[in-house]
């Protein structure tokens, strides 16, 4: 890859990041780039992660919107069609700026992200599925009502805004030879690139999307694939990527890969546990594709970036129960008994003599395919390891019951 330091005809250079690190220096966290011992071992790399998750609205868009808020000229009100991060950021700075701010948001953003947008002062209207409906009503609002429309990612400022975050992180961890970069419209990856890319022409720079929405995986490949659903990566679930992204990507990025949901939900759930810290699903993207594509970085000095934490309470219990049953500590299973006294004592006894923890029980006469003197239990339960579940469902199998795991994909 060139070098970028004297690029002139190129959009976004690094001088204007560093004048953008300048610009917004105090008003931002300056977040820290820490080693992660144990991911490090359980990906077989040698991983840092740049905490973005705390910024005071938790996530790296900060930086890009106040580039911009600082850069542009008189203005009645900003208006942004945003799925939550931009448009807290946005809302924030503006707030602090005297500057009014409408948000479009997709009626499917979590609450937390409408609520804390709110929070921060702005005009929350909903509209759409997804981000770009949201993004054409915005343009339309900002028509009619005479608002200067900031966008989250196709814009030279929001860029050299996001680039600020590989400034800080190569100075603070120069020996990343790696950056894995979380990619949804792309002004994160397309400024860290330029700056990545200028500062160490040798750094690899490699994208990383959910496998439900490749559209910059597939633009970069000229391929044509199907893009929606619902992602618990709702942060870079863009079916169109941007323009002016696009053309940097392409200079600035050596790889694109794809991950699987599963793989994001075990990534926020790595974070939590080893980490003691949250990230939504397009903030832990990044160290999906470690788990993914483990021999594609094994062995390489990976940064990344933890770029966001705004996730639903709610959807992050789940996930981390849901991996908790892919580990095999907490499990259901279904029972097949006869319908008499004790049958279900007989049951719970082996749990006991096992030591595994019953959540709920699920007792079902009526729909079942089952003789009507017979019944099934649903059992939800909870073990130290996958091993100590195992030894519970041969247990019971030992004592005449006919038991089915209830599996979860």
């Amino acid at each position: 890859m060139a070098s970028f330091v004297n690029r002139q005809d190129f959009p976004v250079s690094i001088a204007d990041v560093e004048a953008a690190a300048e610009r917004i220096a105090g008003a931002v966290v300056r977040t820290p780039t820490l080693l992660s011992k144990t991911l490090s071992e359980v990906t077989g790399a040698t991983v840092y992660v740049k905490f973005e998750n705390l910024q005071f609205t938790a996530a790296y868009k900060e930086r890009g919107a106040l580039n911009k808020l600082l850069t542009m000229g008189e203005t009645q009100g900003v208006i942004a069609a945003s799925a939550g991060n931009h448009a807290q950021g946005l809302a924030y700075h503006a707030k602090r700026l005297g500057i009014p701010a409408t948000i479009v948001m997709p009626k499917s953003t979590p609450t937390v992200k409408v609520m804390q947008t709110e929070g921060h002062g702005a005009t929350v209207v909903l509209h759409g599925e997804l981000f770009d409906e949201a993004y054409a009503h915005a343009l339309q609002l900002a028509e009619e009502r005479g608002l200067t429309f900031v966008h989250p990612f196709d814009d030279p400022a929001i860029i050299a805004g996001q680039g600020t975050v590989a400034l800080e992180m190569l100075t603070d961890a120069p020996d990343i030879d790696t950056l894995v970069v979380q990619v949804g419209g792309g002004g994160l990856i397309a400024g860290m690139g330029v700056v990545a890319k200028t500062m160490r022409p040798d750094i690899e720079v490699v994208g990383v999307q959910a496998e439900l929405y490749p559209s910059m995986y597939a633009s970069m490949r000229n391929e044509e694939l199907p893009s929606g659903g619902d992602t618990i990566a709702e942060g870079i679930a863009v079916k169109k990527p941007g323009a002016l992204t696009s053309t940097i990507i392409r200079e600035v990025v050596d790889d694109m890969l794809i991950v699987p949901e599963r793989d994001i939900e075990t990534a926020v759930s790595l974070l939590v546990q080893i980490e003691k810290t949250v990230a939504e699903g397009a903030g832990a993207t990044g160290l999906a594709a470690l788990l993914t594509h483990e021999e594609r970085f094994a062995g390489k000095t990976v940064g990344l970036i933890l770029s966001g934490g705004n996730i639903d309470p709610r959807l992050l219990a789940t996930v981390l129960l849901r991996d908790l049953a892919r580990q095999g500590r907490l499990a259901r299973l279904r029972i097949e008994l006869q319908d008499r006294p004790g049958a279900l004592f007989s049951v719970i006894r082996i749990f006991e003599q096992h030591q595994i923890n019953i959540v709920e029980v699920y007792h079902q006469r009526i729909f079942t395919p089952l003789p009507a003197k017979d019944t099934f239990i649903d059992i939800e339960c909870e073990a130290r390891d996958a091993a100590q579940m195992a030894k519970l469902g041969e247990a019971l199998k030992d004592a005449g019951f006919n038991v089915h795991p209830v599996d979860i994909h």
